[in-house]
């Protein structure tokens, strides 16, 4: 008789309590165990079985044989001068406090050489009342915008639920200058890929994060950040999840210019993108941000910020105004700060409730996908904290 196939060991920042019980249930282990887990891994920041005392060694060991906590390995810490941290996450080779069985990547390949790059990025941003991750949803990017770091070399493959939750959880649980866990306010899925392009993965991550039993994390304090797909966006309005902000990245105030500058525009209108906007704010109640990053002599113009404003008033939204972070063998600059006031003065001149983000981390590449960009370039760059 053929044995019984072996089930590939259950992500723990992917599955809900249900689900953990569920597998630990069908090795022998009592359904109780999967709250007591849980509580090592998000109240106490645990992930090694051997350190979760209130478990039989029996237990512990079925554990580690059959539930994966972390699946990647670290393979870079850049701390900037303002304190902005960026980790780069390598996804092919499991680390060694996870199951010593690859997890199953979200397009069926297994963690291991490939022979590709499965490296992703995540950063932390801290303020004084804020600190905030920005996570990534897919390695690689498939939108393929043309002033990005993150899809110079396509998409490679989505990130699984749990791989996303565990950037949050990785972020959170960085130790600051006094040994303590500097902890999460705000998440932004604002890294690497195209995150309604990956939805049931996102929304998954989006139900852990916010659960009380895992990261507790605000809805009001999570924002997406989406190229523009007005169908996902109308799918995301309609599911049963926390409403978290939406943030279009619109980066350009027409459609002629947003197809130069963004590929999947050709397939959509920025008319499309405004009333699936609406169509969110109307089921959520949650306002809908413009994201526009300005490229110098691009789309800074004060023709540009005119339309800007009328789109804005259109979707009777917010926008984040973002100085480009130059990326090396891109042909785009960094618009200097005349420029950007212009730009702002004019939106708020035609009543628009406009914002300019600080650039963070400039000294550490920690623009979407530059450190991963670097790094396939076999960059020298000094590394600050480096693991």
């Amino acid at each position: 008789m053929a044995a019984a196939p072996h089930n590939p060991p259950l992500s723990v920042f992917g599955a809900t309590p249900d689900e953990l019980a569920d597998r630990l249930a069908a090795v022998g282990m009592p359904r109780y165990r999967a709250k007591q887990v849980l509580a090592w891994v998000y109240r106490r920041g645990v992930i090694d079985p051997e350190a979760m005392t209130d478990l039989s060694a029996d237990d512990r060991k079925r554990l580690a044989d059959h539930v994966a906590f972390v699946s990647g390995t670290l393979v870079a810490d850049r701390l900037a001068s303002d304190g902005t941290r960026k980790l780069l996450i390598d996804w092919s080779v499991a680390a060694s406090s996870s199951s010593s069985v690859a997890l199953p990547l979200a397009d069926g390949a297994t963690g291991g050489p490939s022979g590709g790059d499965d490296r992703t990025e995540c950063v932390m941003i801290p303020t004084e009342s804020r600190r905030t991750a920005c996570i990534s949803s897919q390695v690689g990017c498939p939108v393929g915008c043309r002033f990005c770091a993150s899809g110079l070399g396509g998409l490679d493959r989505n990130l699984t639920a749990g791989q996303i939750v565990e950037q949050a959880w990785r972020l959170a649980w960085m130790r600051d200058a006094h040994g303590e866990p500097v902890g999460l306010t705000n998440l932004v899925f604002m890294g690497m890929g195209e995150p309604l392009a990956n939805f049931g993965a996102v929304t998954r991550a989006v139900e852990v994060l916010t659960a009380k039993w895992a990261m507790d994390l605000a809805a009001r304090r999570m924002t997406l950040s989406t190229v523009g797909l007005p169908a996902q966006m109308r799918r995301l309005a309609e599911a049963d999840l926390p409403p978290i902000t939406l943030a279009i990245s619109l980066h350009a105030p027409n459609d002629e210019l947003r197809r130069e500058i963004i590929p999947w525009a050709d397939y959509v209108a920025i008319d499309q993108l405004v009333d699936a906007g609406r169509h969110y704010f109307d089921r959520t109640g949650r306002e809908v941000t413009l994201e526009y990053i300005l490229l110098g002599g691009v789309n800074d113009r004060p023709g540009e910020a005119r339309q800007l404003a009328d789109v804005a008033k259109r979707l009777r939204s917010n926008v984040n105004l973002i100085r480009y972070n130059e990326v090396a063998g891109l042909p785009y600059a960094r618009p200097d700060g005349d420029a950007v006031h212009r730009f702002q003065r004019i939106l708020r001149d035609r009543g628009v409730n406009v914002h300019v983000r600080a650039s963070r981390g400039r000294d550490i590449a920690a623009a979407c996908g530059q450190l991963r960009h670097e790094h396939r370039a076999g960059s020298t760059k000094p590394a600050g904290v480096t693991n």
